[in-house]
């Protein structure tokens, strides 16, 4: 089973990549954007019996820093 799981950090947490993205691409001259947030794609293969619990402890435990990200599952 193919799973995709989206980390993103929380509103109100700083986000210094997100912010050299929307600098370069004012840079760039790319007008029009308002803000960017920066975030990971993490694609697993896992195997078909895989609990939703197992699947979330990953992503808790190893995968999103719960203390200031969000993430998302979502099956392929």
């Amino acid at each position: 089973m193919k799973l995709r799981i989206f980390v993103t950090l929380k509103p109100g947490v700083l986000d210094p990549q997100g912010r050299a993205i929307h600098k370069a691409l004012g840079t760039l001259g790319f007008a029009g954007v308002n803000d960017v947030r920066a975030g990971k794609l993490i694609e697993l293969d896992v195997a078909d019996d895989t609990t939703d619990e197992r699947v979330d402890a990953m992503c808790r435990e190893l995968l999103a820093n719960t203390v200031i990200e969000n993430y998302r599952v979502e099956r392929v």
